[in-house]
């Protein structure tokens, strides 16, 4: 790798298409082979007549059946392990706030690799051994904060592990140490520019950051762009989840046109969630992947709920692996009203549109007289003031566009900053408090 080169893998980032579908269906033959050792897959491959052999091109994946977290959880805690247990040097799992958590190991040429594609991401962002990198992820049992800390070391950069929350402490190690480079969720860097304006701190001007490296929550373009200009930026979308190791599954390039997942490493579907069946390029679907490269726990079609769309033709950077595009929300997110489907993002699309309005919002859904009905509070930016017919004005004009957007119309609650809950974790943007049907 030389730092003056545009890619950190030039041989793997620039490898044809050709090329490439042969490393994936060599490498997919491998990941079933193993699989076979892993009690979960072994038996149920078995059982349906599958194996490595079964395996003649790239569509015959479709021949396999799909992996969720209900497997995952079921077969809690190693029933998916096809290695030696002998080999496993670190555990990750999620939170688990329902059944069994689903739980991810990996054997030291698991966190090699984890660690390089995460080096190959920061690198076609920008970031070189010159940078200090910043982490605001949680370490532990979740992947952002050691999938990030231990890509900056590979890449080579001087990293500084803040680890979650502490804004004041975020701040002062920005402008001490001279951090050029941020790893933070979307909601956090809007909280952490809210921190900066109140302490009357610029960080256009008064600190070296430079890049952002964003991810773990959806977020809208329109958000993203809030962060650079607030924070003077450029901000890198990035997409990971601990089931496919963790952040560093794809990443934006400079072009900042659709994150380039890397194919040497993961096998990308995309379906239809409800016939399950393939949906073409640029159309949006759920994402399944399938890991390739991956030794201790491989998984195969797994379903990740997050719904993309593979962008179709090449991308100016030179790089042959495909893009998704950003993800629209996740099939578990979504929420029904009146029987129309609703994504969040939808409404924090129309949100942040208004330069009137902070960035904190919570939408609540419950049934009031038999009747249901969505609640949007959202914070008020610094600059409003406190007159009443500009309020009442824009209430309305908020209203108007979320019933565009939406097809139904809420009830807008305008409320001062800082009346909604902060979260230093993935930000809580809904509550449904309609009585669970049994």
């Amino acid at each position: 790798m030389n730092n003056t080169s545009v890619y950190f893998d030039p041989e793997i980032e620039t490898m044809s298409r050709n090329e490439l579908d042969h490393l994936q269906l060599d490498r997919f033959k491998d990941t079933v082979a193993r699989a076979m050792n892993a009690p979960f897959y072994g038996a149920k491959y078995k059982k349906l007549g599958l194996s490595a052999d079964s395996i003649r091109t790239l569509d015959d994946v479709r021949k396999f059946p799909f992996t969720t977290k209900a497997d995952l959880r079921e077969h809690y805690p190693f029933g998916l392990v096809a290695t030696d247990m002998r080999k496993i040097i670190r555990l990750h799992s999620s939170s688990g706030t329902t059944g069994n958590p689903t739980v991810i190991v990996h054997t030291k040429k698991d966190i090699e690799r984890w660690a390089h594609r995460m080096a190959r991401c920061m690198y076609m962002a920008g970031l070189r051994d010159t940078d200090v990198i910043q982490n605001t992820s949680g370490y532990g049992m979740f992947t952002g904060g050691l999938g990030i800390q231990y890509g900056a070391e590979c890449l080579g950069a001087m990293t500084i592990p803040a680890a979650a929350g502490n804004s004041i402490r975020q701040i002062k190690f920005i402008m001490d140490f001279g951090t050029t480079a941020l790893h933070a969720i979307p909601s956090y860097a809007l909280r952490l520019a809210e921190v900066f304006a109140e302490r009357g701190i610029d960080p256009r001007t008064d600190t070296k950051l430079t890049t952002l490296l964003i991810g773990a929550e959806p977020h809208t373009e329109e958000q993203r762009r809030k962060i650079e200009q607030l924070l003077g930026v450029k901000a890198y979308n990035s997409f990971g989840m601990s089931e496919m190791s963790g952040p560093g599954v794809a990443f934006e390039c400079p072009e900042q046109n659709g994150m380039h997942l890397w194919e040497d490493s993961y096998l990308i579907e995309i379906i239809d969630p409800d016939t399950l069946e393939p949906v073409p390029d640029g159309e949006v679907g759920e994402m399944v992947l399938t890991t390739l490269d991956r030794e201790a726990m491989p998984l195969i079609r797994y379903r990740t709920r997050d719904l993309t769309r593979i962008l179709p033709g090449p991308c100016p950077c030179g790089r042959t692996h495909r893009r998704i595009d950003r993800i629209k929300g996740r099939t578990d997110d979504m929420f029904i009203v009146k029987g129309v489907n609703i994504f969040p993002m939808q409404i924090e699309k129309i949100l942040m549109q208004f330069k009137e309005l902070g960035s904190n919002y919570l939408i609540t859904v419950d049934m009031v007289n038999s009747n249901e009905e969505i609640l949007v509070e959202v914070e008020l930016g610094d600059a409003f003031t406190d007159d009443y017919s500009q309020l009442v004005q824009l209430s309305k004009s908020i209203t108007r566009a979320l019933k565009d957007e939406i097809l139904l119309t809420p009830k807008v609650k305008l409320v001062d900053k800082g009346a909604l809950p902060q979260s230093e974790g993935k930000a809580v943007r809904l509550i449904d408090k309609r009585p669970k049907i049994k």
